[in-house]
């Protein structure tokens, strides 16, 4: 009988313990990376659902899109602890990149693969010299190259059009949803398309962050000394996290000029930048769910506070700070924490 009674109260221990294996092997057999695929992607489909007008959908595209670049951000500020000030630079290169190509009979796609291409490269040749730098001295050699790439496209008007920006003609996304049968409009097409795109890229800096690359980037974060003591090369690997950085601003630039169909050289201007990271921090600088959730206030508050007329931006700035103030390491990580507090 007592054997009988200690079996049947280890019963439920044992039931648990089988569940909780299970979960694990299908936590192994998704992975990190295709399980923040498809929580974006669910995430999508959610909006897609409830939005009642194009409207919705055209503020759910521009989230997504600072969704990407702000996974570049998050790339280089939350995993290696470096801040930049001109990423908005690489992020009107893909956006001009894909709006002149076609006025030279340069396909969409081939214009906006030769600006990502473009801005890579240019972050790997100036990427060396100025990530030798570090604090304040770095925050300002990248805020000087954005401010250079700002001044040629609003000087150069022959090609950019100059500071009243240009239009921007080519790829429409409701051609790739004909290509399968499925009617949409314009807005919509764009918001699958954005979403999609995000979700890879999501997808992309999570597998990152558990590769050996990742986790050296890591180690940069915490001590580049300790980082070469460990046999890594710190020049090269914030390089590759520079670069990596760069094409995903490029690509959401592109994203955004296909999209709006005009773009203005603001697209690559200072207070961009210092929105893009705004974002990050605000939503957490080391999560790809932070970049969602700080695109999300960012682009989406601004819209819903309009009912304060003129005083919108000090209620947005307000609720910054004390966002800020009460949780230092962003919304998402803050949330992680009270989770795991109440699971123990």
């Amino acid at each position: 009988m007592a054997g009988q009674g200690t079996t049947a109260a280890t019963a439920p221990v044992d039931t648990a313990r089988r569940a909780h294996a299970g979960n694990g092997k299908a936590r192994a057999l998704i992975g990190p990376g295709l399980r923040t695929f498809l929580i974006f992607a669910v995430l999508v489909a959610l909006g897609a659902l409830i939005f009642p007008s194009s409207y919705f959908y055209r503020v759910g595209t521009l989230v997504w899109i600072n969704t990407l670049a702000v996974t570049g951000i998050v790339v280089l500020l939350g995993y290696v602890g470096l801040v930049s000030l001109g990423h908005a630079g690489f992020f009107a290169i893909g956006a001009y990149a894909t709006a002149i190509g076609p006025n030279y009979g340069i396909p969409s796609p081939l214009a906006m693969a030769g600006g990502v291409a473009l801005a890579g490269l240019l972050a790997l040749v100036v990427g060396r010299p100025i990530l030798r730098l570090s604090g304040y001295y770095l925050a300002i050699a990248t805020l000087g190259l954005g401010m250079l790439i700002w001044m040629v496209l609003s000087k150069e008007a022959w090609l950019t059009g100059g500071p009243d920006g240009m239009t921007v003609s080519g790829m429409n996304a409701r051609n790739l949803f004909k290509l399968v049968g499925l009617k949409l409009k314009s807005a919509e097409a764009w918001y699958w398309v954005a979403g999609f795109v995000a979700a890879i890229g999501a997808a992309i800096a999570v597998n990152l962050a558990n590769s050996p690359s990742g986790r050296a980037l890591r180690a940069i974060h915490d001590s580049d000394v300790a980082a070469r003591s460990l046999g890594i090369d710190v020049a090269r690997a914030k390089s590759r996290a520079f670069v990596i950085s760069a094409i995903y601003a490029a690509v959401a630039g592109a994203l955004l000029a296909l999209a709006n169909g005009y773009i203005t050289p603001e697209t690559g201007g200072f207070m961009h930048s210092v929105e893009m990271v705004t974002m990050a921090v605000l939503g957490g600088a080391a999560s790809v769910f932070g970049a969602l959730v700080g695109a999300l206030i960012l682009t989406a508050l601004p819209q819903l506070l309009t009912v304060f007329a003129d005083y919108e931006h000090m209620v947005l700035g307000a609720i910054m700070v004390v966002t800020m103030i009460a949780m230092r390491r962003g919304l998402v990580p803050f949330i992680a924490d009270l989770w795991n507090r109440r699971k123990s």
